[in-house]
């Protein structure tokens, strides 16, 4: 027996219908509750003009400033608009020239990103890391899961640099690193992504770990290579073969989304990839910690000198402010 295939369009119609009813819902409560909050402010600075009080008009002011962020937030949220915004988000990294330098970079910006991801609520599952030679990684894939996880994180790709006195460096100078950061949304069942299972070559191998007892002695991490595009994804992060597998085909079904948001805007301009070359001419946000502190975005020329908070993962100012400016996605621009 097979299930009839429009059995399965209707129900994700229905589960993606009242997906946005819910949003809905949640918009229009929380309109309400910032009307009845002003409403309460407003009594309340009345209430201290009578009384003569001024620790009640300072409470109120207070609360003024609470709701007036609250609001700010809300109308940002509402520019997440896109067709996969309000979806979980893959995010990988890759060093650039430079060996231990630019890979001791790379690992910096990872736990950026998840420090970021942790302080919001939002899980983070490793789909495929490389350690590096000597120090930090040459690669990784993250999976960003939550809600507006990718719409938050879109115009994050590009290419990140960083100036410092090098720890690896026995003189003290101080060096210039590169590493790129690539975001693309994980497609659910509302978008629909068709593979020639004929079109892919299927590899398998054993995953690296830190060896002990926790060495994996099978071939459970999966490699797929998309042939028409040369699209290749892997996966390590399970033990299980068929776990890691399920995974990749997710991952894969992501990338070629994103090719096809390409592809379509591509159409009516040219899109300047900013995979290129990880290195100077690309770069999004410079991060400076010698000889002054600071870190600035290119785009949008927001800045800061609390540049052990933004390693720290607090980067909202600069995605406030991507949003804000309409920045979009390399692949969606």
């Amino acid at each position: 027996m097979t299930a009839d295939p429009n059995l399965w369009d209707d129900a994700s119609k229905a589960q993606k219908l009242m997906s946005e009813k819910n949003k809905l819902d949640s918009a229009i409560s929380d309109i309400y509750r910032f009307e009845q909050e002003l409403k309460d402010c407003c009594d309340l600075i009345e209430l201290s003009e009578m009384e003569d009080d001024k620790d009640v008009f300072l409470e109120a002011v207070l609360q003024l400033e609470n709701l007036q962020k609250e609001v700010a937030q809300k109308e940002l949220e509402s520019l997440l608009s896109g067709e996969a915004d309000s979806n979980d988000t893959f995010l990988e990294i890759h060093p650039g020239a430079g060996g231990t330098e630019a890979q001791d970079w790379a690992q910096m910006l990872l736990r950026m990103y998840t420090f970021w991801a942790n302080k919001h609520g939002y899980l983070v599952d490793e789909m495929e890391i490389t350690a590096g030679d000597e120090a930090g990684i040459k690669s990784a894939i993250i999976k960003i899961k939550g809600t507006n996880a990718y719409g938050w994180l879109k115009t994050e790709s590009g290419v990140h640099r960083l100036v410092r006195i090098s720890p690896f460096d026995a003189n003290a100078r101080r060096h210039t690193s590169f590493a790129s950061v690539w975001v693309y949304p994980v497609v659910d069942d509302s978008i629909q992504i068709d593979i020639d299972p004929s079109d892919c070559r299927i590899d398998t191998y054993r995953a690296s770990g830190a060896g002990g007892q926790h060495v994996n002695k099978t071939d459970s991490a999966i490699r797929i290579t998309h042939q028409p595009t040369g699209i290749v994804v892997q996966c390590q992060n399970q033990r299980s073969q068929f776990a890691n597998r399920d995974e990749a085909w997710a991952m894969l079904r992501a990338r070629l989304y994103e090719l096809e948001l390409q592809k379509r805007q591509e159409k009516s301009q040219a899109v300047e990839s900013t995979k290129s070359e990880i290195g100077w001419g690309h770069q999004i946000r410079s991060y400076v910690l010698q000889p002054y502190q600071l870190v600035k975005d290119l785009r949008t020329q927001v800045e800061t000198s609390d540049t052990a908070g933004v390693l720290d993962g607090e980067i909202d100012l600069f995605l406030n402010a991507a949003l804000a400016s309409g920045i979009e996605n390399p692949s969606e621009s």
